[in-house]
C-alpha cells in the first residue's frame, strides 16, 4: 500500500480521498436524516433506501452544472468549452469539478421521484433530509482541500493556505497562500446544520411542514452569495458570476416564500 497526496493505492487499485469524503459525507447525512426521520416518528429505513438514489442524483446533477459553467480559468473569454472538445473528461469526476447548485437540484429531483414512487409526501423528507444535506457539505468541501480547489483572494492572514503553483489561478501565480475558502464554507455549513437542527427541535409546534427545508434554502445561498465575493475563478454566465446571482434569487424567493406562508397561516 502506498500513499499520495490524492489517494491510496492499493495494488492496482487507487483510491482517490476525494471520493472517500464525498462518501464520508453522504453517509454521515444518512444517519443524521435517519435520527431526525425517527424523532419525527417516520421509517427510517426510508432514508438509507433514499441514500443511494440522492447521492446519485446529486453527483450527476453537480456534474452537469459544473460541465455547462466551468470556471474562467478552464474557458477564458472567446474560448470553447472544454468539455464539448473532449466529452470523455465529462466522466472525470475524480478530478474535481461538482457544482452544489446543481448538486442539491438533482439530489432534490430524485428524492422526489423515490418519495412519489413510495407514496411519500417529498415536503416531509426535505424537512427531514436538508440538515444532513448541510452536514455532508461541510464534510465535501474537504475534498476540494484534498485537490487544492475552491480558495479564496490571496491573504497572508495566520490560517491562509499554501496553493501549489500548478494548481493557482494565472492571475494570482504570483502569490503562494490564499484564504481558505473551502474551510469557511465548511464551518458555516456545520453552523448551519445546527441552526436547523435546533429550530427543528425548538419550534417543532409552530413549524409549518416545508419551513426547514425553506430554511436551507434561505441560510446555505446567504453563505454561497457572501463567499463569492472573496472566491476566484467564479463561474461567469454573461459577464455575470453565476453562483452568486443564482444564489442571491434563490434565497430571495425561499425568504419571500416563508413570509407569505405565515401570513396566510394568521
Amino acid at each position: 500500500m502506498a500513499i499520495d497526496s490524492l489517494g491510496i493505492h492499493l495494488g492496482g487499485l487507487y483510491i482517490r480521498f476525494y471520493g472517500l469524503i464525498i462518501v464520508t459525507g453522504a453517509m454521515a447525512a444518512g444517519y443524521l436524516s435517519a435520527c431526525e426521520a425517527r424523532r419525527h416518528q417516520l421509517d427510517s429505513a426510508f432514508v438509507w433506501d433514499a441514500l443511494m438514489w440522492t447521492l446519485l442524483g446529486g453527483i450527476v446533477g453537480a456534474r452537469l452544472y459544473h460541465v455547462l459553467t466551468p470556471p474562467p480559468s478552464m474557458m477564458p473569454p472567446g474560448t470553447p468549452n472544454p468539455y464539448l472538445q473532449n466529452p470523455a473528461a465529462v466522466l472525470q469526476i475524480w478530478k474535481g469539478g461538482l457544482g452544489i447548485p446543481g448538486g442539491v437540484t438533482g439530489g432534490a429531483f430524485a428524492l422526489w421521484l423515490f418519495a412519489k414512487k413510495r407514496g411519500h409526501g417529498f415536503v416531509v423528507w426535505a424537512d427531514v433530509a436538508v440538515p444532513g444535506l448541510l452536514l455532508a457539505q461541510a464534510i465535501g468541501r474537504w475534498g476540494n482541500f484534498v485537490n487544492q480547489e475552491l480558495y479564496g483572494l490571496p491573504s497572508n492572514l495566520p490560517w491562509a493556505i499554501y496553493i501549489a503553483p500548478e494548481n493557482r489561478i494565472a492571475a494570482f501565480a504570483q502569490y503562494e497562500t490564499f484564504h481558505p475558502l473551502f474551510l469557511y464554507e465548511s464551518v458555516l455549513n456545520l453552523l448551519g446544520c445546527l441552526l436547523l437542527l435546533w429550530a427543528a427541535r425548538n419550534y417543532s409546534k409552530r413549524l409549518l411542514t416545508g419551513e426547514i427545508a425553506l430554511g436551507y434554502f434561505i441560510i446555505y445561498p446567504t453563505i454561497r452569495f457572501c463567499l463569492e465575493f472573496i472566491r476566484v475563478d467564479s463561474s461567469q454566465i454573461g459577464g455575470l458570476n453565476a453562483n452568486q446571482n443564482l444564489m442571491a434569487i434563490v434565497a430571495v424567493v425561499s425568504a419571500l416564500t416563508f413570509i407569505v406562508r405565515r401570513r396566510h397561516q394568521t
